[in-house]
């Protein structure tokens, strides 16, 4: 049971009062009751004090204060965007590691998709350590150690709670447009993209760290640009010489032996690509929470984020992948070329080597470049493989187009909500959102392609990556 006292605050003006009734002199603590004869006291908020008979601890509130603020729903909506971007994070980069099993038959699709989202919750545990520094790397709005920047922390951290939210809205919205037209594409690369757009339409160019110091690969051409060039490049040709190399040392080993053992190798391969895409993709999302958390004045530590963040990103990105993503996985399983066991595994190896030995050296590179690059090099390194130029092409015009498709997206969001200001703004955004992600999930029921049918043979009339452009 609650006891509910209502009480009206110590007012600094003199109360009149009885003292010729004894009975009417307050005693220690109670407060001053008015008697008839007081004139009427301003008008000023009730005090609500609850107390609980179990803890004994009271807590107050005013009407004011237990009103949502436009910065708490503000806090509110960036949690649970970001929540969301995870989620597309996982089920849109899925193929990136288990296509090329689910191709071969090395693995059951359910089978593989369970798999990998067992592994990216694993791997969204295993490091933080850049987490709170993530967004470091393309905007301006944090020191070295992740806190925000002190002009940031105004009014609750508005400013910044509304750059990060119109930023992830762009992210979202490109991962839903790839994933519709059945394009593997960055993830992070949209993430930046949509960060980029919201911060240049709120602080301008000088919000935006193009180059970094200039000591070392940095800035949005560091990190972003040159990234998205090398890496498939860097990845096919590593692909190719592992697949030439396969196909010339198992030269005369019956084929059932290799066929059952490169099979084995892809799982195995593919599950390290996993667990590396829960460690570094898991990060960024939790990074953007705590940051808005740090800014809003509910966190401090910038050393570490909070344990029901990391849980929260982690069966996010989780649930994501067993969702299965299941258009781009058919088109890096079936779309770029027809991949055997040896190419599978040297295409699955070849991304675990790239990735594996950029994040030794520092670079961050996006798992989507790497895994496409691999599977193109898997086929040019198999004599007589038929590679799909035309699906290459609308890929790799995806890449190009993504981080300013998704910066335009966050700028507007930013213009729109801003302009319009207020929950009237807010709610504009997260309402054109919510519409565009009805949309496009309604839209892909059309061309509909989930686990019985991801394996079917290729049809270029029918599968979205093939039959409907780029726009």
């Amino acid at each position: 049971m609650i006891r509910l006292v209502v009480r009206t605050p110590a007012s600094t003006e003199k109360r009149p009062s009885s003292t010729s009734d004894p009975s009417n002199v307050p005693g220690p603590g109670c407060p001053t009751t008015p008697t008839r004869n007081a004139r009427t006291w301003p008008s000023r908020p009730v005090l609500v004090t609850f107390r609980s008979p179990w803890s004994g601890r009271p807590f107050t509130r005013t009407p004011e204060a237990s009103s949502v603020t436009l910065e708490l729903l503000l806090l509110i909506l960036v949690i649970g965007t970001a929540i969301a971007f995870d989620f597309t994070n996982g089920f849109h980069d899925t193929g990136n590691a288990m296509a090329t099993s689910i191709a071969t038959g090395a693995l059951k699709p359910k089978t593989a998709v369970t798999l990998s989202a067992v592994l990216n919750l694993v791997g969204a545990f295993l490091s933080v350590e850049v987490a709170l520094t993530v967004t470091n790397a393309v905007i301006r709005i944090q020191d070295s150690s992740g806190a925000p920047r002190p002009e940031f922390l105004a009014n609750n951290g508005r400013e910044l709670l509304m750059i990060v939210f119109c930023g992830l809205i762009g992210g979202i919205l490109w991962n839903l447009l790839t994933w519709l037209l059945g394009l593997p594409s960055s993830s992070s690369h949209a993430l930046f993209g949509g960060l980029v757009g919201s911060t240049l339409a709120a602080l301008g160019i000088g919000g935006v760290n193009w180059m970094g110091d200039g000591s070392k690969l940095d800035g949005v051409v560091g990190k972003v640009i040159l990234p998205a060039f090398a890496s498939p490049v860097v990845a096919a040709l590593v692909a190719t010489i592992g697949t030439w190399l396969v196909y010339r040392i198992t030269t005369g080993v019956a084929s059932r032996y290799a066929e059952g053992g490169f099979r084995w190798g892809q799982i195995g391969t593919a599950s390290l690509v996993s667990l590396a895409h829960g460690t570094n993709d898991a990060q960024k999302t939790m990074g953007v929470i705590t940051l808005a958390l740090i800014a809003y004045g509910t966190w401090t530590d910038t050393t570490n984020v909070p344990t029901w963040v990391k849980i929260a990103c982690a069966v996010a990105i989780a649930a994501g992948t067993y969702t299965g993503g299941w258009r781009i996985i058919r088109t890096l399983g079936k779309g770029l070329v027809e991949i055997s066991s040896p190419q599978g595994m040297a295409a699955e190896a070849s991304s675990a080597a790239v990735i594996l030995t950029s994040s030794h050296l520092g670079f961050a590179l996006s798992t989507t470049h790497v895994a496409t690059g691999s599977i193109l090099g898997s086929g040019l390194g198999r004599r007589g493989a038929e590679v799909r130029w035309g699906v290459a092409t609308r890929m790799v015009l995806a890449w190009f187009i993504t981080l300013p498709a998704a910066g335009l997206v966050g700028a507007a969001c930013f213009f729109v909500g801003n302009g319009i200001g207020g929950y009237p703004g807010v709610a504009l955004v997260f309402g054109v959102l919510v519409a565009l992600t009805i949309w496009m999930i309604r839209h892909s029921h059309k061309t509909a392609v989930h686990a019985g049918n991801v394996n079917e043979d290729w049809d270029a009339d029918a599968t979205p990556a093939a039959s409907v452009p780029v726009a």
